[in-house]
């Protein structure tokens, strides 16, 4: 099932400690969790009686020296993820990771809109591919 551009399509938890952040979400929804290659790393994908609900990766060490906290990511479906950058920018907003490829499966980009909130931008690579948070699309 394709998500429409513009609505919400997926949601990652960047997390200090991915295995503690795994064991808490499966005993408190019961979702399932498998490990999956992506750009020379992984993500854990979570799902839900067969259906994708998100997934879940590791903060870097540098991440942590810096500061991060764990935090959830939401993704909006975009038809060009560089181009919804580009926008973004000229909008007042602030392209904070520039758009860059997911293992053949999205071109994803992460901005700060107008007034500072993050928003995560996914273009799917191909149909088979969308996302789709309670779908069975995903990264």
């Amino acid at each position: 099932m394709e998500t429409p551009v513009g609505r919400f399509c997926w949601i990652d938890l960047a997390a200090s400690d991915a295995q503690v952040a795994k064991v808490f979400y499966e005993r408190m929804f019961g979702w399932r969790s498998s490990e999956q290659a992506a750009n020379g790393g992984h993500f854990i994908r979570l799902r839900l009686d067969g259906h994708d609900v998100g997934s879940l990766y590791p903060l870097r060490r540098a991440e942590l020296e810096r500061g991060a906290s764990s935090h959830w990511m939401p993704y909006v479906r975009v038809a060009d993820a560089d181009d919804a950058a580009r926008r973004a920018a000229a909008l007042g907003g602030r392209i904070v990771v520039r758009p860059f490829e997911v293992s053949g499966v999205a071109r994803i980009a992460v901005i700060a809109d107008a007034v500072g909130a993050l928003l995560g931008l996914w273009q799917a690579l191909d149909a088979g591919a969308d996302a789709g948070v309670g779908t069975q699309g995903g990264p």
